[in-house]
Formats: C-alpha cells, sequence, structure tokens
C-alpha cells in the first residue's frame, strides 16, 4: 500500500449559498491523498502502473470549475470521479478550503474534509 498527495491545488470558483459567492467566486485549496498498491510501479517505473497526478489535478480543477452551494458537495464529487476514473485508488481523503471566506470575521479559511474507500 502506499499514498500519492496532491497538495495546494490552488483554484477560483464561485461555489457557496450567498449572492456574492455566486457572482464574484472565492479562492479554494484542495488538498487530495489517495492510497494504492504502488509496489508494482516502484519497481516497473512505468507510469501506466500507477496513479497519475496530473489526472488527479484534472478532476480536481474540472470539479472545481462546476459551481455547488457546500463544499461538502464538490468534495464527494471530487471523489466520486477519482473512484470512477481510477481503478487502482482504494481510499481518498480530500480536503477543500475556501480562502478568506465572508463569515463575518477575520478567518484566513474554512475547510471540509471527506474520506472514502473504494466502494465493494
Amino acid at each position: 500500500m502506499g499514498k500519492i498527495r496532491v497538495n495546494n491545488i490552488r483554484v477560483h470558483s464561485n461555489h457557496g449559498c450567498l449572492k456574492e459567492e455566486m457572482l464574484i467566486g472565492s479562492d479554494y485549496r484542495v488538498d487530495l491523498e489517495v492510497h494504492a498498491n504502488l509496489s508494482r510501479p516502484s519497481q516497473s517505473d512505468k507510469l501506466s502502473e500507477t496513479v497519475d497526478y496530473v489526472h488527479l489535478n484534472n478532476i480536481v480543477k474540472e470539479e472545481m470549475a462546476i459551481r455547488s452551494n457546500l463544499l461538502e458537495h464538490v468534495a464527494k464529487r471530487i471523489i466520486n470521479r477519482i473512484f470512477l476514473e481510477i481503478e487502482s485508488v482504494l481510499a481518498a481523503e480530500i480536503q477543500v478550503s475556501k480562502i478568506n471566506p465572508p463569515i463575518g470575521g477575520d478567518v484566513e479559511s474554512v475547510t471540509v474534509v471527506l474520506e472514502a474507500k473504494r466502494p465493494t
């Protein structure tokens, strides 16, 4: 078993329930960790036998571009796509953070964390 992490994926998107969030948007940070058996690619040195982190990054960027009211919803969509498109991924954890959220205080970010195992 092994882990692949893609950290600090930065995107601008229009998630949120407030009208100004839908219009202006906000900055987001996404951190992703996937679990897979990495013993074979660690020996073969073949990209085709591992989890391609370029693919992971593209999934995150594409799903973050689709507006959702809740960070929980976009995070779950990202995990669902990872399991759908990358069958070697056995488990995933995603953190989606809204930077400088409009919540009436001096808050650096709010973060939603979801974990899931591949459905059997």
